[in-house]
């Protein structure tokens, strides 16, 4: 049977700070690296306020300070960036309040990779910047 995200999102998975492996973008082999879960991906960003956008560099550089590592895993982030946002579509498909859920465009603009692959489209992320005062 298929995991919901919602499921996915609450995976205790293998997180951790351990030595990058190998260079990889602006991630340099043997750095002190961050390998969250989804759950602390999720966390970090209700904690970004209202109306203020946090591209996903940004992100990663503050979840690797905030867990005691210099990067983020880029790969991981990218994965768990997704499940965060299908996890919140699942909560409104279910009735929970807009507020109650991940605010994840405030990570995700309408032209982020990840974004073109959500279920329910980039023009729900479109809507929530534009409701937040944030470029689309």
């Amino acid at each position: 049977m298929v995991k919901s995200w919602n499921d996915r999102l609450n995976t205790p998975g293998i997180n951790g700070v351990k030595p990058t492996p190998r260079t990889m973008g602006d991630v340099v082999e043997g750095q002190p690296m961050l390998v969250p879960t989804a759950r602390q991906v999720d966390d970090f960003i209700r904690t970004i306020p209202n109306g203020v956008e946090m591209d996903v560099r940004a992100l990663r550089t503050a979840l690797a300070i905030e867990h005691g590592a210099q990067v983020t895993c880029p790969v991981t982030i990218g994965y768990h960036l997704r499940t965060v946002a299908e996890a919140a579509g699942e909560d409104l498909e279910r009735g929970m309040e807009l507020s109650a859920i991940a605010p994840f465009w405030r990570v995700l603009d309408a032209n982020a990779p990840t974004t073109k692959k959500l279920s329910f489209g980039a023009e729900f992320v479109a809507a929530q910047r534009k409701r937040e005062g944030l470029k689309p």
